[in-house]
């Protein structure tokens, strides 16, 4: 059965070296373990490395710098992803980092044409000499690589709304997120370049409502491959495959349970590529220590838990997909 699931994939990978439209789309995957633990819909929480995935303007909530690693086996083990993020923290409410996502797929079975010259279909049939024998004539390896620099900015205004009102305290965060993309399969490989322009607006709903109680509301926008970007393979006809542009749109609600010392968020997220995916995310923060998460997405459902135990961050994603479920770890540290 493991043999025909490669099969399948190795067809699907090499339609999208014709298909094109899609060459981006071991991207959609997702980087990192708590935002897939809550469905995807990150890109108004976006607070820590991974966040340079989800929506770079995040990493300048980050004021530690602070590495993560993650490794992952998809689809019934049939492939490896890996993410590694980094990001430093710098003066006047900048933050830089750097984010490597691997998509690798081993022992891909290569059946050559040559036994197929100088016979057809009949007589394969008739001669049992004449038939394959469905034993693969090598194996080769796939990657898929994205690197991606991230820079963002925290702007902090107190908007003064009148003596008739109040003053309404805004964070504004600004980010660009500068990638390059890697794919090899067979004897060819392709690159190419893109970037990413994110925002993040932040501001406390119980000042706008005048409800104490109440917590902090957050909006989202990542504008991906906003400038067009397209993967050039080293083929003799120089095959371009097109990454199509993506806007993933994010709201957030944090509401703090001080009885319980706890922190409860719920969020959404839309992508507004191909059949326009609905993303739904919780979690529920006990002293900044433990996190319980779930999400849903498009089908499929997520859950997953997050330990803090001084500098290290260990977390938890079980996600549901119809190729295979997966278990994604993940580690956290603080400098």
């Amino acid at each position: 059965m493991k043999k025909y699931i490669v099969l399948i994939f190795v067809v699907l990978l090499v339609c999208q070296l014709f298909a094109g439209r899609y060459a981006g789309d071991f991207m959609v995957i997702g980087s990192g373990v708590k935002a897939l633990s809550m469905g995807g819909a990150y890109t108004a929480v976006a607070d820590e490395g991974t966040a340079i995935y989800w929506n770079a303007s995040g990493i300048a909530q980050i004021r530690d710098n602070e590495a993560f690693a993650m490794r992952a086996f998809l689809y019934n083990g049939l492939a490896a992803y890996d993410n590694f993020s980094y990001v430093h923290a710098l003066p006047n409410g900048v933050t830089i980092g750097a984010n490597w996502t691997r998509l690798s797929i081993e022992d891909i079975p290569i059946y050559s044409e040559k036994h197929l010259v100088g016979t057809n279909i009949d007589q394969r049939s008739a001669y049992a000499e004449l038939q394959l024998t469905a034993i693969p004539d090598g194996k080769f390896k796939s990657t898929d690589d994205l690197y991606q620099f991230a820079f963002a900015k925290h702007i902090h205004q107190d908007l003064d709304l009148g003596w008739f009102l109040f003053v309404l305290p805004i964070d504004y965060y600004l980010g660009i997120n500068f990638k390059y993309i890697k794919r090899q399969m067979f004897d060819f490989s392709g690159d190419g370049t893109g970037f990413d322009v994110s925002f993040l607006f932040k501001t406390e709903l119980g000042t706008l409502l005048d409800q104490d109680w109440m917590g902090i509301i957050a909006t989202g926008i990542n504008m991906q491959d906003i400038a067009g970007t397209n993967i050039t393979w080293d083929t003799q006809s120089r095959h371009q495959d097109e990454i199509l542009m993506n806007t993933k749109f994010g709201i957030a609600y944090t509401q703090p349970l001080k009885k319980y010392e706890s922190d409860l968020t719920v969020s959404y997220d839309k992508d507004f590529v191909y059949d326009k995916i609905d993303h739904f995310g919780f979690e529920y923060d006990y002293k900044k220590k433990v996190q319980f998460r779930t999400g849903y997405y498009d089908g499929n459902f997520s859950a997953g838990v997050g330990l803090t135990f001084k500098r290290f961050d260990l977390g938890y994603a079980f996600v549901t997909n119809n190729l295979g479920n997966t278990n994604r770890v993940g580690l956290g540290f603080k400098l």
